[in-house]
């Protein structure tokens, strides 16, 4: 299928980047190259890297964002290793940076993926299929504790523990092997009364694991604190998250990086040494419009924080 992805929060991203025409930019998660079109668009002599660790997503950019070839870098790496990268590149610095973390539609409507728990397909879940870790390896291998802890720490669901238990005792008769198959033992370890509202069942169970296969938040915090050290002077990132446990890290990264001295309030002086490396340029995180809500319901969770370099 062709890779599809609806950029969220675009306009406003793009907005508080401010672009300048010969500044390096980069999108630290490329997808469909939504937001990389915005700002090439925007570039004379700039530049644009953009990272994906999903060589589908950066063929399909490649393809999409072909007029503008002299100005962009494709890099098949996650964006954690942003700085080994741009070094690769030549590169010391740049003036903004857009980090979308949301799963592109394409993952989430490609059936073969596995990703979502709407379509029958093979449990994979891996955003870069040369990883060995799959969700397969994830549900049939780890411990009733660890599937538990996964579940409540990523998911955040309160029924992690008969989840995990009913995980357990279904693969003790055979290997859970398809998306289906694992929704089908989560609608079970979930009771009937607390199925009627709220979302999917399996929802917070195929986001956990999906967040555990990936490494999502284990790389998170270094990985803003590197894009915030490689920006220049009044260069911005600008994160979007999709859920709770990202955002909460993006907003403490961005509080830690904008106060500076961690020493104990009770200290008279400042004995670490720490300096601010800039300012939070959203106190509050920007929300998409009701307008945008209309056009993809999937932007309801999302938030925007921007941080400025000092």
């Amino acid at each position: 299928m062709d890779f599809h992805h609806v950029s969220v929060l675009k306009d406003e991203s793009i907005e508080y980047l401010n672009i300048v025409p010969d500044g390096i930019f980069a999108d630290a998660t490329l997808g469909g190259g939504g937001h990389s079109l915005e700002i090439l668009k925007r570039l004379s002599s700039g530049r644009l890297i953009g990272f994906d660790r999903d060589i589908d997503a950066i063929n399909a950019a490649s393809a999409r964002l072909s007029d503008f070839k002299d100005k962009t870098s494709f890099v098949n790496r996650n964006f954690k290793d942003v700085k080994d990268a741009l070094f690769s590149l030549g590169i010391s610095e740049i003036n903004g940076a857009v980090m979308d973390l949301g799963v592109s539609s394409y993952q989430l409507d490609n059936a073969e993926r596995g990703f979502s728990y709407m379509h029958d397909a093979p449990l994979d879940m891996r955003m870069d299929r040369r990883e060995e870790l799959s969700a397969f390896d994830v549900v049939n291998g780890y411990s009733k504790e660890s599937l538990k802890k996964i579940i409540l720490d990523y998911g955040e669901d309160r029924w992690a523990d008969r989840i995990a238990e009913f995980i357990v005792k279904e693969r003790e008769i055979k290997q859970i092997k398809t998306t289906s198959e694992l929704v089908e033992v989560i609608k079970k370890a979930v009771p009937k009364g607390a199925r009627k509202d709220g979302p999917h069942p399996a929802k917070r169970t195929f986001q956990a694991i999906r967040i555990e296969v990936n490494g999502e938040l284990k790389i998170l915090e270094q990985a803003v604190r590197d894009f915030i050290d490689v920006l220049a002077p009044k260069g911005r990132l600008c994160i979007i998250t999709f859920h709770s446990l990202e955002d909460r890290i993006i907003k403490n990264v961005f509080a830690e990086c904008a106060i500076g001295c961690t020493c104990p309030k009770e200290f008279p002086v400042c004995v670490c040494g720490k300096t601010p490396l800039g300012k939070v340029i959203t106190k509050k995180p920007i929300l998409p419009s009701g307008e945008e809500l209309n056009d993809n319901p999937r932007a309801r969770s999302a938030k925007l924080r921007v941080f400025e370099k000092k």
